[in-house]
């Protein structure tokens, strides 16, 4: 018999707004990922990706239908080595550098972060800096590097390489590869080629619906 999927989404439909300024956003929408694949979604800006996201990671509720994370409602999970998200807004901790952002997760519950992940992601010459003074695309990688500490069942990114120059989108898919590869199961939300190539399945939504 198969093991169970990590991440479940079931007939899932959501509007953004309310009463007659509703808006679907997504409609009957169901995916499934099982331990260590790599799932590129993929679709035009404006197609759900986003939102989809935001229900896996528990950061909202479907408006029908449910997501189960381990077989759990995704949004009644708050342990990072459970699911992990990289939002697009990064939410770093102002006050703190690029290493304790990224290592966050790991102090809290007193555990012992991966020592080569600043390095692989080229923050280690920058982990003393306070986070918010770095560029753009450094803030990313160190919300992925936050998002991988605790080396989640279930990562879930949302435009992952959306800052970054090709060296460090290089970066950045070997540590997506490397996570899938020791059992992370990853759902990434994409416009990049260049992650769809590396996933293991994609999945298309168009007008809120997948496509296919």
């Amino acid at each position: 018999m198969s093991a169970a999927p990590v991440l479940v989404v079931r007939a899932v439909s959501h509007v953004a707004g309310a009463g007659r300024h509703a808006v679907p956003v997504l409609t009957d929408v169901s995916v499934v990922a099982h331990r260590g694949e790599l799932v590129a979604l993929a679709g035009r800006s404006g197609s759900g990706k986003t939102t989809l996201c935001h229900l896996v990671a528990g950061a909202m509720r479907p408006g029908s239908g449910e997501v189960l994370v381990e077989g759990r409602p995704a949004d009644s999970i708050d342990d990072w080595a459970v699911r992990a998200f990289l939002p697009q807004r990064l939410g770093l901790a102002e006050e703190l550098t690029v290493e304790e952002n990224a290592h966050l997760p790991a102090r809290l519950r007193g555990a012992t972060p991966d020592a080569g992940l600043l390095a692989r992601l080229a923050l280690d010459a920058i982990a003393a800096q306070p986070a918010v003074q770095t560029s753009l695309g450094e803030q990313q990688r160190t919300g992925l590097a936050r998002a991988l500490c605790l080396r989640p069942g279930l990562l879930v990114l949302d435009e992952p390489t959306g800052h970054q120059d090709d060296a460090n989108v290089d970066r950045v898919l070997g540590e997506l590869q490397r996570a899938a590869a020791t059992g992370t199961t990853v759902l990434a939300a994409t416009h990049d080629p260049r992650v769809i190539a590396v996933a293991s399945r994609v999945v298309r939504l168009e007008g809120g619906r997948v496509d296919g």
